[in-house]
């Protein structure tokens, strides 16, 4: 009698999972997956510069998102949407005034947490081999620099 109640618990845990994800649906996540235009970028040191960090930072640091199909579903459309907007008020590509400390950028890139753990998951392409972080940190220093 006690494995009985015990499945059934389970099973009444699991249809309120199924429905609270159903639910969370219908909740507007407000926000727009269409990318405001490109305002200025910086005055890149290299193709290969602009290239590496398209690859590993344009979905949250530009006006250039690509938004995944995962962006459609809440809780992760709620993430996306956050991560985008902390992305692009921090750093944006597309809206380029200059960036204030080469030195967190060089930090950030070295050490691995950017591009972030869960953004990696879904983006298994914008890893970064130790030479890639080096060309790209080193390519934006001089970007950096030779943009007014």
């Amino acid at each position: 009698m006690k494995e009985r109640s015990w499945k059934k618990t389970i099973l009444w845990v699991a249809l309120g999972g199924i429905i609270a994800f159903g639910l969370i649906q219908l909740i507007p996540y407000g926000h727009s997956t269409t990318n405001p235009p490109i305002v200025k970028e910086p005055n890149w040191d290299s193709p290969q510069t602009r290239a590496l960090a398209q690859k590993a930072c344009f979905d949250c640091h530009s006006n250039e998102t690509r938004y995944w199909w995962g962006t459609k579903i809440a809780p992760a459309s709620w993430l996306a949407a956050a991560d985008v907007s902390g992305g692009r008020d921090t750093l944006n590509f597309s809206d380029w005034h200059g960036s204030g400390d080469q030195g967190e950028l060089q930090k950030v890139i070295e050490n691995g947490s950017m591009p972030p753990f869960q953004y990696t998951i879904a983006h298994p392409n914008a890893k970064l081999s130790a030479a890639e972080k080096q060309q790209l940190v080193q390519g934006l220093q001089t970007t950096i620099q030779q943009t007014p």
